[in-house]
């Protein structure tokens, strides 16, 4: 697997950061200090996107610094999205952020992101998705897939149980179990050498009449 994948996951965790901050409105809570805190583990506000939460309901309480999020909700924040059944934001009393996605029986949470400029698209499935802000760690649980296209062609996949990123060591692993989404319950996984990821996005460049992408990024640890 390569390093965009693995930047997919530290990205849904900066969406769901930001997301539980914004639901801090004054309406619902007269402080705004969480939105802060949040700005500062992402990136300063000034370089972040806006994100914009979609749901059919929303509830925050003050007393637990919890935003909860649910029914058919839509994450949207710059070219990630996330689309899950709920999602839930809480902070700690040391302004560490924790949150959890989750789908309903029968359904998956969904993320995805484009990278225009080099023509992927990247997504990753699984039951639930968890984000520890303190360890800085993100993973997607429970029939878990992360596949990464290129020109709409799918170049590397990774399956399993679980599959965790960290943040802090740029590393990610995978798990097999019971849940996983390899036969067998077994991981699996999938990645084309780099130059023939270049030589397709290189193709796709030159069929859109752009100039040459950048090369991928060295594939992250395993």
């Amino acid at each position: 697997m390569t390093h965009p994948t693995a930047y997919l996951l530290a990205s849904l965790l900066a969406v769901a950061v930001v997301a539980g901050a914004q639901a801090q409105t004054p309406a619902a809570a007269p402080a705004q200090k969480p939105a802060a805190t949040s700005t500062e583990s992402a990136g300063s506000a000034a370089e972040q996107p806006n994100t914009q939460v979609t749901s059919d309901t929303m509830q925050y309480d003050d007393s637990k610094h919890e935003s909860v999020f649910t029914g058919k909700v839509i994450a949207t924040r710059g070219q990630l999205n996330i689309y899950a059944d709920k999602l839930k934001v809480s902070e700690d009393k040391d302004g560490y952020q924790y949150g959890v996605a989750t789908a309903d029986k029968g359904k998956v949470v969904t993320i995805t992101e484009d990278r225009p400029e080099t023509y992927e698209h990247i997504e990753g499935k699984g039951l639930r998705g968890e984000y520890d802000g303190k360890k800085q760690q993100f993973d997607l649980i429970g029939h878990a897939v992360v596949i990464r296209y290129i020109c709409g062609k799918p170049f590397d996949t990774i399956r399993g149980e679980r599959v965790r990123y960290y943040q802090k060591s740029d590393v990610y692993e995978a798990q097999g179990g019971p849940d996983s989404a390899g036969p067998d319950g077994r991981v699996r996984s999938l990645a084309e050498p780099r130059t023939k990821a270049q030589a397709a996005m290189q193709a796709c460049a030159a069929q859109h009449g752009k100039p040459a992408v950048k090369k991928p990024e060295p594939a992250a640890k395993k």
